[in-house]
């Protein structure tokens, strides 16, 4: 048995050994990550946001910014990290975002196309992102975009708690992996 984690097209879960009901936990959850600010360097070369997603997992909660164009070989650069309160760039206004802690996600990309001028990704700033729904999610408490400025997109991430986490690449995508807990098992 195989679940794919919905809604990302990212990653497998594999069944659990000796599992005879879907319904059978999984342990082992990964730790390690902290919540210390995680940062990368792009590549330079400017790609524009064009999606925003997320999904759940059993040991944590998962956000996806489709970034076309972008891989591990040609990254997009970002800075993730935990803050007192959601800041947009640009205008020094507080975004509110609900929760006990936030995840400020800044991705060197902006909603629009830098040549022409055209809209990319329909978020608005100050608002809960299009398309997200965070109802049943264990971590994932609230989103908020923040704006395009100067060529980089931000968004606020409110979670249940200020908690592990790790932002890594795929082709076309980066991914913001929120743990439950800081435990080992779950």
């Amino acid at each position: 048995m195989t679940l794919v984690l919905a809604g990302t097209g990212l990653g497998v879960l594999p069944s659990v050994a000796g599992a005879a009901t879907p319904s059978a936990t999984v342990t082992g959850c990964p730790t390690g990550w902290g919540s210390l600010p995680k940062d990368a360097a792009g590549s330079g070369v400017q790609h524009s946001l064009v999606n925003i997603r997320t999904g759940q997992h059993p040991c944590y909660d998962r956000m996806v910014l489709d970034i076309p164009g972008t891989s591990p070989a040609g990254p997009v650069g970002y800075h993730v990290r935990y803050v007192a309160s959601f800041i947009q760039d640009g205008s020094g206004k507080t975004i509110p975002v609900a929760g006990g802690a936030i995840l400020e996600i800044v991705a060197i990309a902006p909603s629009y196309n830098s040549a022409t001028g055209a809209t990319t990704y329909p978020a608005r700033a100050g608002q809960p992102l299009p398309g997200v729904n965070l109802t049943g999610y264990r971590t994932f408490k609230d989103t908020k975009f923040g704006g395009s400025f100067e060529g980089q997109s931000q968004v606020g991430l409110g979670v249940r708690a200020r908690l592990p986490f790790r932002v890594f690449q795929v082709d076309d995508r980066l991914v913001i992996d929120v743990a439950h807990s800081w435990n080992a098992s779950f």
